[in-house]
C-alpha cells in the first residue's frame, strides 16, 4: 500500500493555492497487476487487491462485491470546510484510491464537480468551486494520475445537495464530485 508524504501533499497543496497556474505530474511507480474480465457484456477490473469495478450511466464507479460499502473507491464525494479549498486529511485515503485506480488503468477518465454552499456571490462561489476541483486534481496527479485523464468543472452553488439553509446542509453542500467518465 502506498504512503503518502503528508508533507509534500500539505508544500503543494499550499503551493498550488498560492500559484494556481503551476502545473506538476509526479509519476507515482505501483506494483500491482489489473485484470479485466468481461461478463454479461459489463467490463469489469480487479486492481490488486481492489474489488472489480465497473461504472454507470451517471459516472459513478461501482464497486462488485460485498465490501463495496468500506472501500475507498466507494467515496465518491470530498467535503470541504468553509470557504477552503484544502483537502481535508479524511478524505486522502479516498483519493489515493482513486489515483491509485487512474495510474493503473490509463483509459480511464474522470470529472471533478466543484461546489460552495450557498454563502457568498454567485462569482466568489464559482471560483471557489474551481479552486475545489484543482486540489483534488493536483492531489490525483501527485498519486500518479495524468493531466489527461482528469478534468474539472465548477458548479458554485448552482447544484446543491440539500437546499436548507443551515450548517448541515452548508456542510453537504462544499464538496467535490468524482465522476468518472470511462473506466477502460
Amino acid at each position: 500500500m502506498k504512503i503518502v508524504n503528508l508533507i509534500g501533499i500539505i508544500a503543494v497543496s499550499l503551493l498550488f493555492q498560492a500559484c494556481s497556474s503551476v502545473e506538476e505530474t509526479v509519476q507515482v511507480v505501483v506494483d500491482e497487476t489489473v485484470d479485466t474480465t468481461e461478463q454479461s457484456g459489463v467490463t469489469t477490473q480487479a486492481v490488486g487487491q481492489l474489488n472489480p469495478i465497473t461504472i454507470t450511466s451517471d459516472g459513478t464507479l461501482v464497486l462488485i462485491g460485498t465490501e463495496q460499502e468500506g472501500s475507498a473507491l466507494a467515496q465518491q464525494t470530498i467535503l470541504f470546510d468553509f470557504d477552503v479549498a484544502q483537502i481535508r486529511s479524511d478524505f486522502y485515503a479516498s483519493l489515493e484510491a482513486h489515483g491509485t485506480y487512474l495510474t493503473n488503468n490509463p483509459s480511464a477518465s474522470i470529472r471533478l464537480e466543484g461546489h460552495a454552499d450557498e454563502r457568498g456571490t454567485r462569482e466568489y462561489n464559482i471560483g471557489l468551486g474551481e479552486q475545489r476541483a484543482q486540489s483534488v486534481r493536483q492531489f490525483l496527479m501527485l498519486q500518479g494520475a495524468s493531466t489527461s485523464q482528469i478534468t474539472t468543472i465548477s458548479f458554485g452553488e448552482e447544484r446543491p445537495v440539500s437546499t436548507a439553509s443551515n450548517e448541515a446542509a452548508y456542510s453537504q453542500n462544499r464538496r467535490v464530485e468524482l465522476v468518472y467518465t470511462s473506466v477502460n
